[in-house]
């Protein structure tokens, strides 16, 4: 397979979840997370932190939808990323007085990030990075770990004075997404060898990170669901797709002949729930990337 890479420009645009009841989720995503609101249509509503396009989150209900199997491919949690330490304490303070519950608290050396999960139990990471120039690179991995986070540090960004509740920084959006998947040399070939993502590190037991331009991870995958774990049922909680935004239409040509060359099936269509035309892919699991560009 030709060697490909994706442009430094390349970043994760949102994501597509199914959900059991759509009222319910957007009181988590805009009075807890504080997304708010770009459009709403039938059972499906589009979120971002700055109220308009392009969103970041897109949800789509199904009634009766079941929860998603522990032991199955998908998501294992999408990954909000907030402009500053304020932004993120700010968060963790609205979530808190909403009465949510929390999963847990890391420092990642690149990243100090808070866990939980959204009503349908999706995981969700709400994360702010630190500046690059900290971050370590050995053997040509990038230094990540998962260490306690100093909680009372973060929330001394916050002023004795700062109102409560409140919406989310503008510049907020998804930094990365994380994937449960069946088998880490099909997900690095189609990630890494096919798509042009980077792999970053490849330390952790289990686990693959990837991304483009030299950041942390724009994706995780994991087997820690299982090796050879099945593909959860299509009425199921969870991630429906996610998006990739290239810089240009080139990107997403050299991207069809990719496809083509290498037999994988796609999809080029206008979509008008994104409003943009979309190039769109399956992984080996099963799991949807659609690729939009800038321009």
């Amino acid at each position: 397979m030709k060697n490909f890479r994706l442009s430094n420009d390349t970043h994760i645009g949102y994501v597509h979840l199914q959900i059991a009841d759509l009222k319910r989720s957007l009181h988590f995503y805009e009075n807890l997370v504080g997304m708010k609101r770009v459009r709403e249509v039938g059972a499906t509503a589009a979120l971002s932190a700055s109220g308009k396009d392009p969103f970041h989150i897109l949800l789509a209900e199904r009634h009766g939808a079941r929860p998603k199997p522990a032991r199955s491919t998908g998501l294992y949690h999408i990954a909000i990323r907030y402009p500053s330490r304020r932004e993120l304490a700010r968060a963790f303070r609205r979530l808190y007085d909403g009465g949510a519950s929390f999963q847990g608290f890391s420092d990642h050396l690149v990243s100090e990030a808070i866990y939980l999960a959204d009503p349908d139990e999706n995981g969700v990471e709400l994360y702010v990075d630190r500046p690059r120039d900290k971050w370590v690179l050995q053997d040509s991995q990038i230094q990540m770990a998962t260490l306690p986070l100093d909680m009372d540090n973060l929330l001394g960004e916050l002023a004795n004075d700062e109102p409560k509740g409140g919406s989310a920084d503008p510049m907020t959006d998804i930094g990365h997404v994380h994937l449960h998947v069946s088998d880490l040399q099909k997900a690095e070939s189609f990630y890494h060898s096919l798509l042009g993502f980077d792999v970053t590190q490849r330390s952790y037991p289990g686990a693959l990170f990837l991304s483009a331009g030299g950041y942390h991870h724009h994706l995780g995958v994991n087997i820690w669901a299982g090796k050879g774990a099945p593909t959860p049922p299509a009425d199921a909680v969870g991630l429906l797709s996610f998006g990739v935004v290239v810089p240009g239409k080139e990107t997403i040509e050299a991207l069809k002949n990719r496809f083509e060359e290498n037999g994988i099936q796609f999809e080029a269509k206008r979509d008008d729930i994104v409003r943009r035309d979309v190039l769109r892919v399956r992984d080996p699991d099963g799991m949807t990337i659609e690729f939009i560009s800038t321009n």
